[in-house]
């Protein structure tokens, strides 16, 4: 369970992860002969890994803050526009290596595959006296795999803040994801980068780390369950969302965010992975990144069926 604050003024704090998304809608994820070819139009969203939790925990009516660098530069300004209209609290400072970017390739059954830039050097990070002010009245922190925020780890313990972390596609080898992996009271990953060996990975996380339950989402197949409190590995299936899946970016950001609105509300691991798997399916159902989150009543609904 989560512990006691006095009062925190945000249920979630989360950590890095805001940028813009350019989306390219193709009919295969593969190379066609030739030197060009035409396309849906082209579009950019708000996008990136904490954008997609932070917004989708908003949705939820979950208390949230968003904390990130943006560029000065017109992708900066249509992050902060973004937030602005959804009412989300972000605040930033300004990185001289401009807003992080990505490309994602879309197929005609919604699958996608992202070109990252990557542009924050390795050693950026937040400092800590901005940083600490949101995560003293904050009652969890979700920490985006960016690394502007990997030294936050001694604080937040200190602080008694629990933390949770998404690995994306992590091959349980990366040193990049290893201090979230280990660090982090709640992990979530995808099967993508360790398929077949994703219990091995889920059961490495919690042998060596902190983690109180793992999560490993394997799209159309569902999602996978591994707690400390028992040590069995169970499957879920995915949650059909009742309208046809157009689009699966942000479908990853959408299960933390569905996951810790169950956890925030006291319901066990299992039942929260059924809130993800829901929250994320809802996703799915619409183009683009990040473009339509599932809100209290919708969540429901999907779990009743």
């Amino acid at each position: 369970m989560l512990p006691e604050t006095e009062s925190p003024e945000f249920d979630l704090l989360v950590v890095g992860g805001a940028g813009v998304d350019t989306i390219v809608r193709v009919d295969r994820l593969e190379i066609p002969p030739g030197d060009s070819r035409f396309v849906e139009p082209v579009r950019d969203y708000v996008g990136h890994t904490g954008n997609g939790v932070a917004l989708g925990a908003h949705r939820l009516g979950l208390r949230t803050a968003f904390l990130d660098f943006l560029g000065d530069d017109p992708q900066g300004d249509l992050v902060r526009a973004h937030y602005r209209r959804h009412g989300l609290h972000f605040a930033h400072l300004v990185s001289p290596h401009g807003t992080p970017r990505g490309v994602n390739l879309v197929d005609a059954d919604g699958r996608r595959f992202s070109f990252f830039d990557g542009r924050h050097p390795a050693d950026l990070r937040l400092p800590r006296e901005f940083y600490l002010p949101y995560a003293e009245r904050s009652r969890h922190v979700h920490l985006s795999i960016t690394g502007v925020n990997r030294d936050m780890y001694d604080d937040l313990r200190r602080l008694g803040r629990t933390t949770s972390a998404d690995l994306h596609d992590w091959d349980g080898a990366n040193p990049h994801h290893r201090d979230y992996a280990l660090g982090s009271d709640l992990v979530f990953l995808s099967v993508a980068g360790c398929r077949d060996r994703h219990e091995q990975v889920m059961r490495a996380i919690l042998a060596e780390g902190r983690a109180a339950a793992v999560t490993a989402t394997a799209g159309a197949e569902g999602c996978y369950l591994l707690t400390r409190e028992d040590g069995v590995l169970r499957h879920l299936p995915a949650v059909d969302p009742g309208r046809p899946v157009v689009d699966t970016n942000g479908a990853g950001d959408a299960f933390v965010s569905g996951f810790l609105y169950a956890w925030f509300r006291g319901h066990p691991p299992l039942d929260c992975a059924r809130a993800g798997s829901a929250a994320g399916a809802f996703t799915c159902t619409s183009a683009g990144t990040h473009t339509d989150f599932i809100d209290p009543r919708e969540l429901d609904t999907l779990l009743s069926r």
